[in-house]
């Protein structure tokens, strides 16, 4: 989940799940769903996403997948593709993956966000297909007094990412529901995290430090890290001693989330990634260099151990390691796994296109181009820009530039239409400097 949002839009997805013949278009699986009166269960998701491979891996398969696509009408929703990333848009996903159910009448029943294990994750469906978390019904039973309705409605627009519009309803409430459910400690959490939204939507650090600090001190589960990510992150323009007088209460439950919830034999957390990358920060911020490696060595090694030297067994846990090591600046390790993982998975362009980029920011050009050209033979849509952009760089550091603008002309011939935004700033990069 962590560090997913800014990528969401220039990276893409191969079909994880083949067992189920998935309808052409989501409006071809919504017109389905209505024909045959069965809900439609949406899958945003990318080849790219770590959140995805562990979905694939060890959830979306197995008697309870099988009986879930028996009951629903399944779309794989590729976020680079320009329809799929339209409904995107306009359903306000911004994270992958995103797990929508719609109703045959066409009213969106809920929604799921990041990996969950497996239990949790078919309990949820079945909560949403139920009809019980449909928004209509949640807004009805809040407005009767329901306080764990009008938790659930907040916390549903937490799920949209529409903080200000939840606190919009809110204040829409009888005066009397709303008196009596500001005492309640659901409804009291579920109003900072949408106060948290409004503040990063602002961008709005004072605004993201109060809200943070008090969404930590509230039983958070799973979102612990992304919240503390948001706190981290916020308090960087503080003097370093207030900044550390602020984060150091965060340390000690931070280290207890960590020991309980993820490095146990079955986490009831999923996202391994953001929790240890999350802790790698904390440590940073507060000048703790030996924890900040410590957190990243434990990690990389129980993901060595859980592979057994087959990084195919686990997609997920490999890409977590690539990713541990970067963090730790274990260059060497790095550059054999790298290999590794593109030998792994040769039939997609993404871990040679991250390779090439890499070996293109650290000023390794030429080495890149053999992985960038693979990279760009299969990719496609937005990722076939980023691929090209990378392309362009490592041409110009060659001295190349024909070949850059030959790159750019086929990829906007290919790309420019569905994606001007982008192309624009790949024609851009001929002439900017560096």
């Amino acid at each position: 989940m962590k560090r997913l949002l800014v990528a969401i839009l220039v990276l893409t997805a191969a079909p994880a799940f083949a067992a189920h013949t998935s309808p052409a278009s989501l409006d071809a699986a919504l017109a389905q769903g209505k024909r045959e009166n069965k809900p439609v269960l949406v899958d945003f998701q990318a080849v790219w996403c770590y959140s995805c491979y562990f979905m694939a891996s060890h959830v979306l398969n197995g008697k309870e997948w099988d009986d879930l696509n028996s009951k629903v009408v399944f779309y794989e929703a590729d976020a680079d593709k320009p329809a799929d990333k339209a409904w995107m848009t306009k359903w306000n996903v911004h994270f992958l993956p995103t797990y929508v159910a719609i109703g045959p009448d066409g009213e969106e029943l809920g929604r799921i966000l990041a990996e969950r294990p497996r239990d949790t994750f078919y309990k949820e469906v079945a909560g949403i297909l139920s009809g019980d978390a449909r928004l209509s019904k949640l807004k009805a039973d809040a407005a009767k007094g329901s306080m764990a309705a009008v938790a659930d409605v907040l916390d549903t627009y937490q799920l949209h990412y529409a903080g200000k519009e939840g606190m919009a309803w809110f204040a829409t409430l009888p005066p009397m529901v709303r008196n009596v459910s500001d005492k309640d400690k659901r409804v009291a959490l579920a109003k900072q995290r949408l106060l948290l939204l409004q503040a990063k939507d602002a961008k709005d650090d004072k605004g993201i430090v109060d809200a943070a600090t008090k969404v930590l001190a509230g039983d958070i589960g799973c979102e612990r890290p992304y919240v503390l990510d948001d706190l981290v992150g916020a308090s960087k323009s503080q003097p370093d001693a207030d900044r550390k007088t602020l984060l150091a209460p965060q340390k000690a439950p931070y280290e207890s989330f960590l020991s309980t919830q993820v490095f146990t034999a079955a986490p009831a957390c999923a996202d391994q990634r953001s929790a240890v990358l999350t802790a790698a920060d904390l440590d940073a911020a507060l000048g703790d260099t030996a924890g900040e490696q410590a957190v990243l060595r434990k990690a990389i090694d129980l993901s060595r151990e859980k592979l057994h030297g087959d990084l195919r067994s686990d997609r997920n846990l490999a890409d977590n390691l690539r990713v541990y090591l970067v963090r730790a600046k274990a260059g060497d390790e790095l550059d054999t796994l790298e290999k590794q993982l593109i030998a792994a998975w040769p039939d997609d362009y993404v871990y040679n296109y991250r390779y090439g980029r890499r070996l293109v920011e650290s000023g390794k050009a030429a080495e890149a181009l053999p992985y960038l050209d693979a990279a760009a033979k299969k990719a496609y849509g937005a990722n076939r820009i980023v691929v090209a952009t990378y392309q362009v760089k490592a041409l110009r550091a060659t001295n190349r530039d024909a070949e850059a603008k030959k790159v750019v002309a086929a990829t906007t011939a290919a790309e420019g239409k569905a994606f001007p935004d982008q192309v624009k700033k790949l024609q851009a990069s001929l002439t900017s400097a560096g």
